[in-house]
């Protein structure tokens, strides 16, 4: 299976749980440099949310 950490060349958002009793991890990168991590369900949910939010401001790829 490839790599799914997200990168700047490869940007986007991972989310992983590996059981309904652990905590979800997720992290996401941006074309703009962009990068943000969460541990735990409430503040993987917050991230998910700030990743659609810059999304929709970002202006795209650092020193561009």
């Amino acid at each position: 299976m490839a790599d799914l950490t997200p990168t700047p060349d490869s940007p986007g958002p991972h989310v992983s749980k590996h059981s309904v009793y652990a905590p979800a991890n997720g992290s996401y990168a941006c074309r703009c440099g962009e990068t943000q991590q969460a541990k735990g369900d409430e503040s993987v949910r917050d991230l998910v949310t700030g990743w659609t939010d810059h999304r929709a401001a970002c202006t795209g790829r650092k020193g561009q």
